[in-house]
């Protein structure tokens, strides 16, 4: 991320999830009416205007992936809700709307939103000016990773470190090196017992055929030029490894073919199952 500057990445992947409820087919796979007043009418106009929009193949593609990752935290969150866990923290939380859309079975969760400063204090601008309340349940926690760690940041958040927590880690780990992801998963694997992280990665280059490596090269010109360029690749085997050895007891990883049959199973619209293995979940 460019200095002193809001993510760009961020408000994009807002605006793919405005535009799944724009252009694509009930049933919505994440129902985030909250994305479309962040994003304003101008922007809104600009997706309905955009025929092309609904069938463009790369463009489904990204936005079956985005938003199939959050109805996956989700429901993984939900799950862990009924376990128990009354702590949800959103790393790299950028425009994520669950909070502010928060279901009645979320009541009884802190949550916190873990960003840079920057990032975060854009996001709080924007939703005072579209009017979306923020919940009493809901704490900030900007962190800048240069000058402090996430434990401080949420230590200063009120976060309770004797509590099991859930993680969502969504369009992170890219931009961390290999020891920063290790850094990340230890200190989640540090939580007590029924703590979990969601979290999504993209594999080598060598696991993509022609045309993703070839999509690849263009969203990593786009995120460079950005000034947020990727930085780390993962094999699923990798990643296990590095969870059990983090404290983590079950890791497993969301297939095509699980996708397939949780959320895109008989659609009409463009939005298909990814191609690779790019979700995967860890409980404590």
């Amino acid at each position: 991320m460019k200095e002193n500057t809001a993510s760009g990445t961020a408000l994009s992947v807002a605006k793919v999830r405005a535009a799944h409820q724009l252009i694509d087919d009930e049933p919505r796979i994440l129902n985030d009416p909250v994305a479309l007043r962040l994003i304003g009418d101008d922007a809104i106009e600009a997706i309905r205007a955009d025929a092309s929009l609904r069938s463009n193949a790369r463009f489904a593609a990204f936005r079956a992936h985005i938003v199939m990752r959050n109805r996956y935290a989700e429901d993984c969150l939900s799950a862990a809700v009924e376990r128990g866990v009354s702590q949800y923290v959103l790393l790299g939380a950028g425009y994520d709307t669950f909070a502010y859309r928060q279901p009645p079975w979320a009541a009884g969760l802190r949550i916190f939103e873990v960003d840079h400063p920057v990032t975060q204090g854009a996001k709080l601008e924007l939703l005072a000016s579209c009017g979306v309340a923020v919940p009493a349940n809901l704490s900030f926690a900007p962190v800048n990773f240069e000058s402090e760690s996430l434990r401080e940041g949420l230590a200063r958040a009120g976060f309770d470190f004797s509590q099991a927590a859930f993680f969502s880690c969504l369009g992170v780990l890219v931009y961390l090196d290999e020891k920063s992801v290790e850094e990340l998963f230890r200190f989640a694997g540090s939580m007590p017992p029924g703590s979990e992280i969601v979290f999504t990665f993209s594999q080598p280059d060598a696991a993509l055929d022609a045309r993703e490596l070839e999509v690849r090269a263009k969203i990593n010109a786009t995120v460079s030029e950005m000034g947020e360029p990727w930085r780390s690749y993962f094999e699923p085997g990798r990643l296990r490894e590095l969870l059990l050895r983090s404290g983590f007891s079950e890791v497993s990883f969301l297939s095509p073919e699980e996708a397939d049959e949780r959320y895109f199973r008989g659609r009409s619209d463009a939005l298909r199952p990814p191609r690779q293995v790019r979700l995967g979940r860890a409980v404590k």
